[in-house]
Parts: C-alpha cells; structure tokens; sequence
C-alpha cells in the first residue's frame, strides 16, 4: 500500500497546485470602437444562439457577461468603456484539448469588435 501512497499523493498535490496557480490575468483583451452597451448587444444574441446562457449584469462604465461551465470555472467577458469605443477582456478556462481551435465563447467575442 505504501508503494502507491506517494505517486497518489504526488499526483494530488499537482492537482491542487493548479487550482490554486489558476490565472486571473485575461486569456484574451480586444478593443473595439462599440459603446460597452453596444458591445453587449451584440455578443449576447450571439452566445445564446451557440446554446451558451449568459447572464448579464452592468455598472455605469462597464458590462459582465458570465456563461457558467459544468467542467471547469466560468467564462467571463468584461466590456469597460475606453476612450471613443471599449476595452474587452476575456477570461475564457479551456480544456486541455480544446485549446486547438477558438471556443464559441471566443469566437462571438471577436465578431462583435
């Protein structure tokens, strides 16, 4: 039994590293010359119809799109009012093998810039 302790716990020890290394800087930031508001109304439809429920919250200065994930944390876009358009940052948690191609999620994003 002890043969097997230490690779185990080897293994879970990384596990946990890695949730707690969980990037908080944004996997994608983009800006468009769109109104934070106008941003928004153009993802939104754009995600609900890629069968993704997003829920929308917003401030004076900025929108929150957050589509929750069964796998893994939830996406989250974020339109912030810059200058003459927005800033748009993106934090997207991929699967290890879906890296290879942009997610629905990343794609609407970048239609609406």
């Amino acid at each position: 039994m002890r043969p097997l302790f230490v690779p185990v716990m080897a293994f879970a020890s990384l596990l946990l590293a890695g949730c707690a290394s969980a990037p908080n800087d944004p996997t994608l930031t983009l800006q468009t010359s769109k109104t934070p508001a106008q941003y928004a109304d153009c993802v939104v439809p754009k995600l609900q119809g890629s069968a993704l429920n997003p829920t929308v919250s917003q401030s004076q200065r900025s929108y929150r799109i957050v589509v929750p994930s069964k796998v893994a944390a939830d996406n989250v876009l974020e339109a912030y009012k810059d200058g003459k358009g927005g800033k748009v940052f993106i934090y997207e948690r991929h699967l290890l093998a879906s890296n290879l191609l942009p997610s629905s999620f990343e794609r609407a994003a970048q239609d609406c810039i």
